[in-house]
């Protein structure tokens, strides 16, 4: 990489990279619309510009760079999460940090859903909006929580692996790295393996991320020269309602639990996750995001292996306040 490109600290550099393809989306969209879009012949077919530059270049890089942070997420939570738990001295800790986790992740969500709900009501989002459809939806029957608890225990570790399902991966993580720490000397040599294996993902999150910036402007570039202005409006009471709910959530609720829990400055830990904020703005994927999370938990937080390896992964997966404030106000509108 050029000396001129480590002028810029990483976020400047991403935040650019979506300025500019705001900017690019933009161009292509009032450039190259439906009467105007240049095509030509090759190889009997017809192509045109916006299908080389949309379709072709940013489609393909954008689900290219997002498939690479995908490709992180099981490695980095099994790996670490088996680390940051054979570490652990006394295993009781785990099931303290596990209740914890889950009791705030439930408290949050709740205050999600709560806001979410109230502001909908409150600016009805819906009102005046006449949208027809012949599409019917049968919902599907929620599993018992008998069902919830029982497929949260691998049959098959590899399959779960294979698939992603990060609720059992922790589980299957949590205990071989409890068995590692209760196995005496063959799990100390184990467990040097894997702090190796840690190391070496933890450097390949870091060459994923020097390409963020690049990542960010194709998809930033492909959403909005496909994104058009009366989609925006015609639903711009609801965009906005869920964006400003969003924001309110972020920057309040987090803010007040963390003065209130820890004393700690919220405006830190604001500053500190912007790069993690940004990910999650451009992919829109938590999954995606998870290995910059990690990564500015530890190394900008100053947040413990074993505390950010259990908690961050269990998050992503069950800890879905975005989601909810966007059902909440759907809800509603």
């Amino acid at each position: 990489m050029s000396q001129s490109a480590h002028k810029y600290s990483l976020t400047a550099r991403i935040f650019f990279g979506m300025a500019a393809g705001f900017v690019v989306g933009l161009l292509l969209q009032l450039l190259f619309d439906d009467s105007g879009d240049f095509q030509f012949s090759i190889f009997g077919m017809t192509l045109s510009t916006y299908d080389i530059f949309v379709e072709g270049i940013f489609s393909t890089l954008g689900q290219i760079f997002i498939d690479s942070l995908k490709m992180l997420v099981v490695p980095l939570v099994f790996v670490s999460l088996v680390c940051g738990t054979s570490a652990l001295s006394d295993p009781s800790k785990l099931g303290r940090l596990g209740i914890k986790s889950v009791g705030l992740y439930i408290v949050t969500t709740a205050i999600a859903i709560t806001l979410a709900m109230s502001m909908a009501l409150l600016v009805s989002p819906g009102e005046g909006l006449s949208l027809s459809t012949e599409t019917t939806y049968q919902a599907k029957e929620a599993p018992s929580l008998g069902d919830v608890i029982i497929n949260m225990v691998p049959s098959n570790p590899v399959n779960s692996l294979a698939q992603g399902n990060m609720l059992q991966i922790i589980v299957f993580a949590v205990l071989f790295g409890v068995a590692m720490a209760m196995t005496g000397e063959a799990g100390k040599r184990l467990s040097a393996v894997f702090e190796d294996l840690n190391t070496v993902v933890m450097r390949l999150v870091t060459i994923i991320m020097n390409l963020a910036p690049y990542g960010v402007f194709v998809l930033m570039a492909k959403l909005f020269a496909t994104i058009g202005a009366e989609t925006i409006l015609g639903l711009a009471k609801y965009f906005f309602l869920v964006f400003g709910v969003l924001i309110l959530h972020g920057l309040v609720t987090y803010s007040v639990l963390l003065k209130t829990l820890s004393g700690l400055s919220p405006l830190m830990l604001l500053r500190k996750m912007r790069d993690a904020a940004i990910f999650a703005f451009s992919t829109s994927s938590s999954s995606a995001t998870l290995p910059v999370t990690m990564e500015t938990a530890r190394n900008k937080l100053g947040i413990g292996n074993s505390v950010s390896s259990f908690t961050l992964p269990l998050g992503a997966t069950i800890n879905m306040d975005g989601t909810a404030i966007m059902q909440g106000v759907a809800t509603v509108f």
